[in-house]
């Protein structure tokens, strides 16, 4: 029987037997089962040459060789832990990201970037604590799994006992004299119980062993959280760098295709008035006239487009009054409720009155909303913003929408856009912005 997922990206199968019945033959047990009946022999592999290395490196120290021995020691770390890495993914379904490769040129630096590498020495701690954690639960899990299966078929194969070893079933007590054979139905049945017991336990066992596994992958063959945290802003730099050129080109294109295109047909206009001022005064005056309205409306247009970059009511009195600047000019009524103990830092105002500015645009051209309302207050060390309306809904940040490249902006600010918008509304848009005073 099929059923749709969560998210409608694959259909998934309907069990119909509970996870504790179904896990010992799941694919999931099978695969968990084998990375750790593969981890002891690849950990001793690893391990030898961990201490092997070090070891070797150690005693060259005294002379100019055990620098290169221990960063080629390092070095090999780094391979059995990009090994390890595609088994996990292989076999554990999880992607550990790969940390950031060696930089460094050739020679003596290369080596100094080796040895200086907090990545290649926490391959080696892998590498050594390893190894006894993949014996203990190699033999745990092997000895487990060997042993429920054995005592759940044990009447299959009861018989090799008696046929074979003179004995009339599994001995479990002899001293000589008094013997103990589970040989009875009963005894047999309870065998099979027992084995039961343990079969079903094993899957659930070996899945917990997988999760130490998953921590080590994560806490030592993985990027730190400082090199995460390196990727996480070069990539908002990128995403900055990005938004502030489109928004140069945007200006330009605003500059070029109105005020600049007005005031070129205003000199024009102005230049032919001239000529006929002398010959056709009434002329000449009608096109003053109509020059003197293109100069109002190319300077409405610089006003629009220095309040679109950053309004001086902003600069001036704050968000507060920014953002009732903005809502007035909304084509639905906006209630502005503005509850700060003080004000950002510019960039940060600059940030959230464009935000607030973009979704009450969206609110304008699309919601088909009566009414709508803006919130923006502190909590603790975030300025947040909510936007709402009673419109039909059906907003999302997927598909390319504006709403997306508002996210990327805040994000590269370590921001957050939340939105919430069922089908047929109401619509309530949340973005979180670091408080910074």
């Amino acid at each position: 029987m099929i059923m749709e997922t969560e998210y409608g990206r694959r259909p998934a199968r309907q069990h119909f037997l509970p996870p504790a019945l179904r896990a010992p033959l799941e694919a999931r047990t099978f695969r968990e089962f084998g990375y750790l009946l593969l981890s002891l022999p690849i950990s001793i592999v690893m391990f030898t040459w961990a201490v092997v290395m070090v070891s070797l490196s150690a005693g060259l120290l005294i002379t100019f060789l055990g620098i290169p021995v221990l960063a080629a020691g390092l070095v090999g770390c780094r391979a059995f832990g990009a090994l390890e890495r595609k088994r996990a993914r292989a076999l554990l379904g999880v992607d550990v990201p790969a940390p950031q490769p060696v930089r460094g040129k050739r020679g003596m630096a290369w080596i100094g970037a080796v040895l200086k590498s907090g990545v290649s020495w926490r391959h080696l701690l892998y590498s050594v604590l390893h190894f006894p954690w993949a014996l203990f639960s190699f033999v745990v899990s092997l000895s487990l799994w060997v042993y429920g299966w054995g005592l759940v078929t044990y009447p299959l194969w009861q018989w090799v006992f008696p046929t074979y070893t003179g004995q009339d079933g599994i001995q479990l007590y002899g001293d000589g004299t008094h013997d103990f054979y589970l040989d009875s139905p009963f005894e047999i049945t309870l065998t099979v119980l027992v084995g039961l017991v343990v079969t079903l336990a094993v899957p659930w066992i070996i899945r917990g062993f997988a999760y130490v596994d998953r921590g080590l992958l994560f806490g030592l063959l993985g990027p730190s959280r400082l090199e995460e945290r390196v990727v996480e802003l070069e990539s908002d730099r990128g995403v900055v760098v990005d938004t502030s050129a489109a928004d140069l080109r945007r200006i330009e294109r605003d500059l070029h295709d109105g005020a600049q295109a007005r005031l070129v047909a205003l000199a024009m206009d102005l230049g032919l008035a001239k000529e006929k001022l002398t010959e056709d005064p009434q002329a000449a005056a009608r096109m003053v006239d109509s020059a003197h309205g293109e100069v109002k409306v190319a300077l409405q247009e610089l006003r629009d487009l220095a309040r679109g970059i950053h309004p001086a009511v902003l600069t001036d009195r704050g968000l507060d009054a920014a953002l009732s600047s903005v809502a007035s000019r909304c084509t639905v009524p906006v209630q502005v409720e503005v509850d700060l103990p003080g004000r950002p830092v510019p960039a940060i105002e600059g940030i959230a009155y464009f935000t607030v500015s973009e979704l009450l645009q969206n609110v304008s051209k699309h919601s088909g909303a009566s009414r709508a309302g803006v919130d923006v207050w502190r909590a603790q060390d975030r300025l947040m913003l909510q936007v709402t309306d009673n419109g039909r809904g059906g907003a999302s940040v997927d598909g390319g929408s504006g709403l997306a490249g508002l996210a990327e902006r805040l994000d590269a600010v370590d921001g957050i856009l939340v939105v919430d918008s069922p089908r047929g509304g109401p619509t309530t848009v949340t973005a979180e912005l670091p408080w910074r005073a």
